[in-house]
């Protein structure tokens, strides 16, 4: 028999275990740790003082805690295991790989060093609760590449291509493909994402999966093709992380309450957040000459909507990892006509994203650019898609880059 009981203590989750963990009760042990990471919780103790035995099937549910936990900044420390217990932790080696305490004093110690380092406030807003990191930084510059005037009636050919080197664009969203030679690229494009100047994008064919180019500072001369899109570059003023214990989060709520974070007019948005409600749309088809509706009508009219458009009627990627990137504005009648042509009709934000594997991610927005980085080059991307204003999250962190307009 085995019992397992969550707490707080110290700031931290506690897992209080009783019994005996072997291959028979490990299950419930795992199913316990597995909640605990799917709400958030990187960093856990296990108190194993009423444990009075752990067999091979037990150690196994520490470690592999430990592997997932790792992989996002995060820990499961041991708590006072008996004297066989511990031999057995010693004896199988997994004591030089999990950190196994004594004390209550070692814990609060181990603790202090997890702290964020520099200052952070606390903000409520709309019962969202933020936790705001403010950097000192100029503002950033906004780009825009070609244009979307070709998008309704399919009509962009080669002349339409604006080449963009990954060394010009941080950031960015757009319809573009990887490629050398226009015969070939141009049976690619698709939604695109730019993030830390590496490229996904989902080509429009039957049957996508998303190609990308990971760029780092050896290859910034790496060339992506945009037919629309646009760009922006600059040094995060505010990164904030946010959750809700209440409800899930729209976009658009989150994006209303950045406004109260920061003054600015326009914001470059840097997204990371675990998805509770995906709702994202794509091109089915290339929006070139040769693919132009027969009918002559736009690709958006009704008649010919479902076999250009793919938008969904349920949402999708419960739990998974999104990131991604995208402007908003305050005011849209503040912004020039072309800034307000890149947004969609009603809305005042324009996000491209990657719905990536489930994965546990570090929340503690001083390691935001880290887990960014590992989450683009380490997870892999299951498509990259429009991001819709509806969409939910529990929880995640942004970069907000104040745009000058």
């Amino acid at each position: 028999m085995i019992e397992c009981r969550i707490t707080e203590k110290f700031g931290i989750t506690w897992l209080m275990v009783n019994g005996r963990i072997d291959s028979m009760t490990s299950n419930e042990i795992q199913a316990s740790i597995d909640a605990l990471i799917d709400r958030g919780v990187l960093t856990m103790a296990a108190d194993l003082e009423g444990v009075n035995y752990v067999s091979s099937a037990g150690l196994r549910v520490f470690i592999s805690a430990q592997k997932r936990l790792k992989k996002a900044g995060g820990e499961i420390i041991l708590c006072r295991p008996p004297e066989n217990v511990l031999k057995i932790f010693k004896m199988s080696g997994f004591d030089s790989i999990l950190r196994i305490i004594s004390t209550d004093m070692e814990l609060e110690s181990s603790l202090s060093a997890l702290k964020p380092a520099g200052a952070s406030a606390s903000k409520t807003i709309n019962d969202i609760k933020f936790e705001i990191l403010q950097k000192e930084a100029d503002k950033g510059t906004l780009t825009i590449i070609g244009s979307q005037d070709r998008l309704s009636h399919a009509g962009y050919d080669e002349g339409d291509v604006t080449t963009v080197r990954a060394g010009q664009i941080q950031y960015g969203t757009g319809l573009a493909a990887l490629g050398d030679s226009y015969e070939d690229y141009s049976n690619y494009f698709g939604e695109a994402v730019v993030l830390n100047k590496s490229f996904f994008n989902y080509p429009a064919v039957k049957g996508p999966a998303v190609d990308y180019m990971i760029c780092n500072d050896e290859n910034t001369g790496l060339e992506y093709r945009f037919l629309y899109g646009f760009g922006f570059s600059g040094h995060f003023k505010h990164i904030v992380s946010f959750d809700s214990a209440e409800k899930f989060i729209s976009l658009s709520e989150i994006t209303e309450a950045l406004f109260e974070i920061s003054d600015a007019s326009i914001l470059g948005i840097v997204f990371v957040g675990e998805s509770k409600g995906f709702w994202g749309m794509n091109l089915k088809k290339i929006p070139v000459k040769k693919n132009s509706p027969e009918n002559t009508l736009e690709i958006f009219d009704q008649k010919n909507f479902s076999n250009w458009i793919n938008f969904p009627m349920d949402p999708a990627a419960i739990n998974n990892l999104i990131a991604g990137c995208g402007i908003a504005v305050r005011d849209k009648n503040s912004v020039s006509t072309e800034i307000q042509g890149i947004l969609s009709q009603g809305n005042n934000i324009h996000m491209h994203a990657g719905v990536f594997e489930k994965e546990p991610f570090n929340r503690r927005i001083e390691n935001f650019e880290d887990e960014l980085a590992r989450i683009i080059t380490g997870l892999e991307a299951i498509r990259i898609q429009h991001v819709l204003p509806k969409s939910l999250f529990s929880q995640g962190m942004i970069g907000i880059v104040e745009l000058d307009i």
